[in-house]
């Protein structure tokens, strides 16, 4: 049997992509260091959407100063995660995140399981990492950066949907929960490195 390896020539596309894969070999911490410059290079919107949302201190830093420096900065994630520490470590990141203007919508659709963000009005991620530990050290990972404003445009309507879907948490909503919230948003918030 012989196989052509040969692949044919084809149409090239307009848009800029950067292939970024993420593992636990590398020296750094690839996914963690990509986002975390996303945030810090927004002027105008960064948005991230994730079915795990257990960022480290760095990154909840980098988005409460982007909200603070008037980024239109928002994140979605499912509002029944895959598991109850999970659940507890969002809301625990999401007390952090709404007092500094961050926007937390919590997906209502069934589970939520894509992973994007949102650079501006050109620059769009789509990948396999979480925004997690796991994702950032320990998995192997790969996002595709587009820079391309049909694209980022085209995430953009996609995002907004899912938002239309989903309902925004406020700070009242905070105050509101029961006693025990707080305990356990703790011990959750103490397991998530390995979640």
């Amino acid at each position: 049997m012989n196989i052509d390896w040969e692949f044919p020539d084809s149409a090239r596309g307009d848009s800029t992509v950067l292939v970024f894969p993420s593992d636990p070999a590398s020296e750094y911490d690839e996914a963690g260091l990509m986002y975390h410059q996303a945030i810090a290079a927004a002027t105008r919107r960064i948005w991230i959407a994730s079915p795990y949302f257990v960022p480290d201190h760095g990154i909840v830093s980098a988005l409460q100063l982007a909200a603070l420096r008037g980024v239109d900065v928002r994140v979605l994630i499912p509002d029944e995660p895959d598991g109850p520490m999970v659940a507890m470590a969002n809301w625990s990141y999401t007390r952090d995140l709404l007092p500094t203007g961050v926007k937390v919508y919590r997906y209502q659709g069934g589970f939520m399981h894509q992973k994007v963000l949102l650079m501006d009005d050109h620059v769009a991620g789509v990948g396999t990492a979480n925004f997690d530990n796991r994702s950032f050290r320990l998995n192997f990972e790969v996002t595709l950066l587009v820079d391309d404003p049909v694209f980022a445009a085209q995430v953009d309507e996609m995002l907004q949907a899912d938002m239309r879907r989903s309902r925004q948490v406020s700070l009242q909503e905070m105050d509101n929960k029961p006693v025990w919230f707080p305990l356990a948003m703790g011990i959750a918030r103490l397991f998530s490195p390995m979640l």
